[in-house]
């Protein structure tokens, strides 16, 4: 099983065309063998995601200092679907519809956790730690009793986003404690679909959470003591500015924090306040924190423009804003995991019906990727960039920060298959050996085989 299974995970990297299983046995040369054995595999449920996922969050938990925090983003995505009787599958908003015209889309939903593996020059990688089916609850049809509709209230409310989203948090946290990282705190950071009452609550112990917030968010101060006073102790003060007004208040100044974004150093302009309090947090102490426009060209010569500003608060009125911007700013490259995982690995792509198929076998491709890029972490450096890999094409002359995933299934198909081919100008500093080494998967297979 152990074989097979890394089989699988190989040959999810270096496939050719599409990511079906089709197109994995395609490439670990298993047409022409019985092929049961892999489906029931992911069928019969013989893959234990958690497994899968462990020795990429302890590899790079080692890596971080004895001090440093974890630092996690947490969002969700969709994986397209057009067959009615998929498990999982039900309509949702399409994402990349116009604002002013709602689409839907059938699709299954999956939360995803990356975490970030930083480095000194302030670039962090984001890397995904675990992958979770999250399908909604398909409400019953006709008229039905009050009992079938409680339970259906129960359900939907159990397999919300923010819900699942805190139980997978929880269980990151158990599993940091498990292995001995009780004294390591968890930095959680989500938008604002994940900044609710839901969310909020439900944080584990030694977490803390830095989402997005409305602008017109009703805020509130500390109370005052009630020592002598009756009656029930009052969780909420007078109400402070709204964070759009706080934006907008010239008696409070701007202060100015450097952090790494968009593959350079910049200054940001930041407003803060606390510790306040907001009724869907409950009674804990909260940090606003107000990021002004910044300021952009699409060219040398271009309009000056400037983006949205940015509402944050954190639930560590004493954590240091440079690391809590910092921290925000890394959660972009979870949409990059995104939109690598579905282009590049094709998750979503393989045709199963089965369901415990439909969550496992998108989960082994996002391992799958989730070890290539700790792999090139570990061994090649923060920014993953091979010392010989193969040289960049003659219309590239800017240079990369980092190691595109791209550029590292490229340089992990040369190191497996450069010796079976020969070829005069191939960018390999040895000459090939008159008796090549048999690769780990089927060269033949995977090209004659890919299914475009």
């Amino acid at each position: 099983m152990t074989e097979r299974v890394r089989q699988h995970v190989l040959s999810q990297l270096v496939c050719l065309g599409r990511h079906t299983l089709t197109g994995v046995l395609g490439a670990s040369g298993g047409l022409f063998t019985d092929w049961s054995a892999d489906y029931r595999m992911y069928s019969r449920g013989r893959i234990d995601l958690t497994k899968l996922f462990a020795p990429v969050r302890r590899m790079l938990t080692e890596q971080l200092a004895p001090e440093a925090p974890l630092i996690i983003a947490l969002d969700d995505t969709r994986l397209r679907k057009t067959g009615r009787n998929i498990p999982g599958v039900s309509y949702n908003r399409d994402p990349l519809g116009p604002p002013f015209h709602v689409n839907f889309i059938r699709a299954q939903r999956f939360v995803q956790i990356s975490m970030a593996s930083p480095c000194d020059s302030g670039m962090a990688r984001m890397i995904p730690i675990d992958f979770a089916h999250a399908p909604t609850v398909q409400k019953p049809r006709g008229e039905v009793d009050p009992q079938t509709l409680a339970q259906f209230r129960k359900a939907k409310r159990e397999a919300a986003l923010p819900q699942v989203a805190a139980n997978r948090l929880a269980m990151l946290r158990s599993a940091m404690d498990h292995d001995g990282q009780q004294n390591r705190t968890l930095w959680s950071v989500v938008d604002g679909g994940y900044t609710n009452r839901t969310f909020l609550k439900n944080l584990p112990k030694r977490t803390r959470a830095i989402g997005r917030i409305r602008a017109d968010a009703k805020l509130y101060d500390r109370p005052e003591s009630s020592v002598g006073k009756t009656g029930r102790n009052r969780v909420y003060g007078a109400r402070v500015p709204t964070p759009e007004a706080l934006r907008q208040d010239p008696a409070i100044p701007w202060q100015h924090i450097e952090a790494f974004a968009a593959g350079k150093t910049h200054t940001f302009k930041i407003k803060a306040l606390g510790p306040v309090r907001w009724q869907p947090a409950g009674g804990q102490d909260l940090r606003l924190i107000v990021i002004a426009p910044l300021g952009y060209r699409l060219c040398k010569q271009g309009k000056l423009l400037y983006r949205k500003p940015a509402y944050l608060i954190c639930t560590d009125p004493d954590a240091a804003l440079e690391q809590v911007l910092q921290a925000y700013l890394w959660r972009w490259d979870i949409e990059v995991n995104f939109r690598d995982e579905k282009t590049l690995l094709g998750v979503g792509q393989a045709q199963v019906r089965h369901e415990e198929s439909v969550e496992r076998v998108p989960a082994l491709a996002v391992a799958a990727y989730a070890m290539l890029l700790t792999s090139a972490t570990m061994n090649l450096g923060p920014d993953g960039k091979p010392a010989n890999g193969l040289p960049a094409p003659k219309w590239q002359t800017k240079e990369r920060l980092r190691a595109s995933t791209q550029s590292l299934i490229n340089q992990l198909r040369h190191e497996l298959w450069a010796r079976c081919i020969r070829f005069h100008s191939f960018a390999s500093p040895t000459s090939p050996d008159t008796k090549p080494q048999k690769p780990e998967t089927n060269l033949e297979s995977a090209l004659f085989y890919a299914v475009a």
